[in-house]
């Protein structure tokens, strides 16, 4: 990946709706270089996917949650992976180093859901206890830095 890439990578993430013209005119390319290099960073992996980026609470989502779950066994099989993406409140699930095996980010509308999510977590085999942070408000967050 040379710094044209990088740029086109920070480019996209400022708004990925960007005709290729505009985006090659942001990097000294043509319409039709800065298409192929997208292509080619789409086919090598580095561009997982295109999306929007939607307000949670404009959609009934207004409770962030990051919940460390403490477990009994190895928890980075398929089968955890798979009763984890079961659970829609999941937005994301790492397996982590310390006192937890595993960090999930659960987003929801109430804190009662919340606790119905971490009811349904303690139902996932191996899944001794939780531990929860609940976020007051985000102030900023920022994507990957490319550079």
């Amino acid at each position: 990946m040379d710094e044209i890439d990088r740029a086109l990578l920070a480019a996209l993430q400022q708004d990925a709706t960007q005709a290729y013209a505009a985006l090659g005119q942001a990097v000294g390319l043509s319409a039709g270089a800065a298409h192929e290099r997208v292509r080619k960073l789409r086919e090598r992996g580095v561009i997982r996917r295109t999306t929007v980026d939607v307000d949670p609470a404009a959609v009934g989502r207004g409770v962030l949650a990051y919940v460390m779950l403490e477990s009994n066994a190895w928890m980075g099989d398929p089968p955890t992976h798979a009763a984890l993406a079961a659970i829609p409140e999941i937005q994301e699930a790492h397996i982590i180093a310390g006192s937890a095996s595993l960090l999930v980010k659960i987003r929801t509308a109430t804190t009662e859901e919340l606790q119905a999510t971490l009811r349904r977590c303690f139902e996932i085999e191996g899944v001794t206890g939780t531990q929860t942070i609940v976020v007051l408000e985000t102030f900023f967050e920022r994507p990957v830095d490319p550079k």
